[in-house]
C-alpha cells in the first residue's frame, strides 16, 4: 500500500508554535529588523498612492476601531489595518523578494504582524519573532510549490497568506493545535492570479493586502476554536496539488526550526519588478565602465541584447509598455532607463513618459528600438535558485561589452549594507513625512528589541502636508 504523505502541515505548525525569541540567533533577529526597516519605507511612501487611498476608504467603511494603525489614514481593526497597509506596501515595487519562492514577504506578513502586535500590546521582541516565523512559513511553502505554481499563481497572495497567519498566531500565542487550524483556514483562503498583469490592474496590491487580512482572520478564528483543514498542504485536495503541477514537500521540513528563511531575504534597490534587476545592474555596470554620465548610451549603443530566464520573462516581456505600471514590468524599458539615466527609481516611471500609443520619452523609445530580449535555457535552468541575466551591448564603433550575473544587488549573494537600506528608507520617507519623522521611525526600528509595547511604536507617522 502507498504510504500517506508526511504530515508537513502539522510539523510546520508544531515547530513554529513552539519557537521562542531566545532560540533565535542574533544574526536572524538582525535580518528580521532589516526586513522591517525595508518594509517600513515602502508602506509609508506607498500609503499616499492612489490604490492605497482607495483601500483606506473601503477599510474605513467597514467600521470604526482603534485597534491598529493605518498608515496615512488613522486607525482601524487589526484585520482592516492589515488589509490597508498590505496594499500600501506593495505599490512602489520596492518591497523585498525571496528567490526560491518568488515571493514578496514583507507586504503581506509584516502588516499582519504589526496590526496584531498593536492590538495585543505585544513587545518588540514578540513582533520580531512573529515576523521571523511568518517569513519561515511563507517562504518554505512558496519553495515547495515553485516554480510550477508561479505559472498562474502570485505567491505573494497565496503562500504568504500562510505566513501572515503564522505571524498573527505567534502574537496571539496560539498553541500547536490552534496554529494548525490557522494554517488550514489560511490555506483555504489563499489566492492571487497573474491575470492582473495583462491590464496592469491594482489586483497585485490587493493580493498582499488580502493575504495580510486573511492571515489575521485565520488566526483570530483559530484562537476561538474555529477549525481548519489539518492537511491543508499535503492533502489530496490541498494546496500542493491544487496549485502546482509538481511540488516538493521536503522544502517544508528541511532545516525546520534550525535554519531561518528570513536570512535568505533579498532587498530591492530598483523600483520595478525583481525579474528585471539583474539586467538593470549589468546596465549600470556598463554605464560605469564606459564612464557615461549623460545621454552617451543613446549616442554610442547600436544594439542591446538582454538574455534572461523563462519564468521571469513571462512577467517582464512587454517591450512596448503603455503605462508606468507596465513599464515596471518591462525588462527592456528598465534596462534602457538604466543605460540612459543611471538609475531605475520612481523618477523613471512618471505618467507623462507613457501613453496608450507607447513610450513618449524619446531617448528610451530610441533604445527600445535597438533592444532584443531572448530566453536562454541555461539561464532558465538556474531559476529559481538564481535570477540570472546576460547583457551584450554592441557599440556604434563595433566594440562589444558583455556582462553576466546570477544575482542582483540586494541578494544575500550580492548584499547591501544596513546603511544602504537606511539611505533607501530616508529617500522614500523624508520627502513625504519630513526628516524628523523619518529619523524617529529609524530609531524605533533600531530599538525594537527593547520595546515593551508596540501600540504606539509606528503611530503618528503622517505626511508633512
Amino acid at each position: 500500500m502507498p504510504q500517506p504523505p508526511e504530515p508537513v502541515t502539522r510539523l510546520l505548525a508544531e515547530a513554529l508554535a513552539s519557537a521562542t525569541y531566545q532560540q533565535m540567533p542574533p544574526e536572524v533577529i538582525e535580518d528580521s529588523r532589516r526586513s522591517i526597516l525595508d518594509w517600513l519605507g515602502s508602506v509609508l511612501a506607498g500609503s499616499l498612492e492612489p490604490p492605497a487611498r482607495l483601500a483606506q476608504r473601503i477599510v474605513a467603511g467597514l467600521g470604526r476601531s482603534e485597534e491598529a494603525t493605518v498608515f496615512g489614514a488613522g486607525n482601524a481593526s487589526a484585520a482592516g489595518a492589515a488589509l490597508a497597509n498590505g496594499v500600501a506596501s506593495h505599490i512602489l515595487e520596492l518591497d523585498d523578494v525571496h528567490k526560491g519562492s518568488t515571493l514578496h514577504g514583507a507586504a503581506p506578513i509584516i502588516p499582519a504582524a504589526l496590526a496584531v502586535a498593536e492590538r495585543e500590546h505585544a513587545s518588540g521582541r514578540a513582533f520580531l519573532l512573529a515576523v521571523t516565523l511568518g517569513y519561515d512559513a511563507a517562504l518554505r511553502i512558496g519553495e515547495a510549490v515553485n516554480p510550477s505554481h508561479y505559472r498562474f499563481w502570485h505567491p505573494t497572495g497565496t503562500a504568504a497568506t500562510f505566513g501572515a497567519a503564522v505571524a498573527a498566531g505567534s502574537l496571539m500565542k496560539l498553541n500547536a493545535a490552534q496554529m494548525l487550524d490557522a494554517l488550514g483556514s489560511a490555506g483555504t483562503q489563499a489566492s492571487g492570479l497573474w491575470e492582473f498583469n495583462a491590464d496592469g490592474a491594482m489586483s497585485k496590491h490587493l493580493h498582499a493586502g488580502k493575504a495580510a487580512f486573511n492571515g489575521v482572520l485565520a488566526a483570530d478564528l483559530a484562537r476561538v476554536g474555529f477549525t481548519g483543514a489539518t492537511r491543508i498542504l499535503e492533502g489530496e485536495r490541498g494546496f500542493f496539488r491544487a496549485t502546482s503541477s509538481s511540488h516538493d514537500a521536503s522544502r517544508i521540513t528541511d532545516g525546520l526550526a534550525r535554519r531561518w528563511k528570513i536570512s535568505e531575504n533579498c532587498f530591492k534597490m530598483h523600483s520595478c519588478c525583481g525579474h528585471t534587476h539583474t539586467a538593470i545592474d549589468l546596465a549600470l555596470d556598463l554605464r560605469a565602465a564606459q564612464k557615461w554620465t549623460g545621454v552617451e548610451a543613446l549616442e554610442k549603443a547600436a544594439k542591446i541584447h538582454i538574455q534572461t530566464y523563462g519564468p521571469g520573462y513571462e512577467i517582464v516581456s512587454n517591450c512596448h509598455p503603455r503605462s508606468p505600471y507596465q513599464a515596471k514590468f518591462s525588462i527592456a524599458y528598465c534596462v534602457a532607463a538604466a543605460l540612459l539615466e543611471g538609475q531605475v527609481g520612481l523618477e523613471q516611471f512618471p505618467a507623462e513618459r507613457l501613453s496608450q500609443e507607447g513610450v513618449r520619452h524619446a531617448g528610451i523609445a530610441a533604445l527600445l528600438a535597438r533592444t532584443h530580449v531572448t530566453v536562454e535555457p541555461d539561464l532558465t535552468a538556474k531559476y529559481p535558485a538564481a535570477w540570472p541575466a546576460r547583457l551584450t551591448v554592441t557599440l556604434k564603433d563595433g566594440a562589444l561589452w558583455n556582462g553576466s550575473s546570477d544575482y542582483p544587488r540586494g541578494n544575500p549573494e550580492n548584499p547591501v549594507s544596513t546603511a544602504a537600506l537606511e539611505e533607501k528608507f530616508r529617500a522614500l520617507v523624508s520627502p513625504r513625512l519630513g526628516a524628523a519623522a523619518a529619523q524617529r521611525a529609524l530609531a524605533n526600528v533600531k530599538a525594537l528589541d527593547t520595546c515593551a509595547d508596540m501600540t504606539d511604536t509606528f503611530s503618528g507617522l503622517t505626511p508633512t502636508s
